[in-house]
């Protein structure tokens, strides 16, 4: 009788969780929206002229729709003492062509090694570097809020996400975090924003419940040291039923891919790795590959990652390829 009891108990359990995987699954979007992510600092890293790079993104490729980054060592080189001329020069060029900004603020922001912070704030202990942080918060918040092109504010990078970059990061203090999407509410109350998380291994609820906005990475190709070279064994419905799972459970919300991979996962600085291994982990058919991905996991919205190599790969590297490709994306 037990075992008949428990058969009978496997057996529903597995019917409701197929019925919950069914009910899940999304429908795929046939119109799709494209931005990309650009900041100074990665541009910097390839020795590129910024400027350059964002005019050409803006008046070539034509993209409409960006996520800048307020780096904090870029805003707050020294302590107090504020410096908003590359970002300005950003928003004002975006402003110009109506373009849509999402930016993005906090001590976690894109770029390896995740974490940034001006070196006068290393040595702070934990309670005044947050209140430094909130400080160039507010400075950051004040000083675009009346952008009309920004659409949305994006509070640090996949915090919740504590085992990547764990040795620049630490450990996530969830406390702050709310401190600090208080804060922006208080500062900006009727700007969206959002909040990411990783696509493959982030549970995305702890960021989905606190967002007006989720954001999800996605990659499909990285690098592992122990490992090597690794695609994700997973395919798009992975994607369409996590987030309906997380819709079901969390509440009907916007929801987009904040990061698309499109450049190569390296374990050293594009500047100084060969070509060849960088088009041995993103050459222009796993380019495709990633798009054609993307399309069939219910996103409509994706935010490009990659879009400096792009150009340096153009015009430094005569591998134009990628370049070409994105321009159709935004035509």
């Amino acid at each position: 009788m037990i075992k008949r009891i428990l058969y009978i108990a496997v057996v529903c359990g597995a019917a409701i969780v197929f019925i919950g995987i069914l009910l899940a699954d999304q429908p795929v979007p046939s119109d799709f929206i494209y931005g990309v992510s650009f900041s100074k600092f990665h541009a910097d890293e390839l020795k590129l002229d910024y400027k350059s790079v964002l005019l050409a993104l803006l008046d070539d490729l034509k993209a409409r729709r960006f996520r800048f980054s307020a780096h904090w060592p870029m805003i707050e080189p020294t302590k107090d003492r504020y410096d908003f001329g590359a970002l300005d020069y950003q928003m004002q060029q975006a402003r110009l062509r109506d373009a849509e900004v999402i930016l993005g603020v906090g001590r976690r922001l894109p770029g390896w090694p995740e974490c940034h912070e001006p070196q006068w704030a290393s040595s702070l202990s934990k309670e005044a570097k947050e209140q430094e942080i909130l400080d160039y918060i507010r400075a950051v918040v004040t000083q675009y809020k009346s952008y009309g092109n920004l659409k949305y504010w994006q509070i640090e990078n996949e915090p919740f996400l504590t085992r990547f970059s764990q040795e620049t990061c630490g450990g996530l203090d969830t406390g702050f975090l709310e401190h600090e999407i208080a804060l922006v509410r208080e500062l900006d109350p009727m700007r969206p924003i959002i909040l990411t998380d990783g696509g493959e291994f982030g549970m995305w609820l702890s960021a989905w419940k606190r967002a007006d906005v989720f954001g999800s990475t996605m990659y499909l190709y990285i690098w592992s040291p122990q490992l090597g070279k690794i695609r994700y064994p997973i395919g798009p419905r992975f994607f369409r039923i996590k987030r309906g799972i997380l819709e079901l459970i969390g509440g009907n919300k916007p929801s987009i891919v904040a990061e698309l991979s499109a450049e190569p996962w390296l374990l050293q600085s594009i500047t100084n790795t060969p070509i060849d291994v960088q088009l041995d982990r993103m050459n222009i058919d796993k380019f495709n590959e990633i798009l054609g991905f993307s399309q069939k996991t219910s996103f409509d919205t994706f935010y490009l990652w990659g879009a400096e190599w792009w150009y340096w790969m153009k015009t430094k590297q005569d591998h134009p390829e990628f370049w070409n490709r994105a321009r159709e994306l935004f035509e």
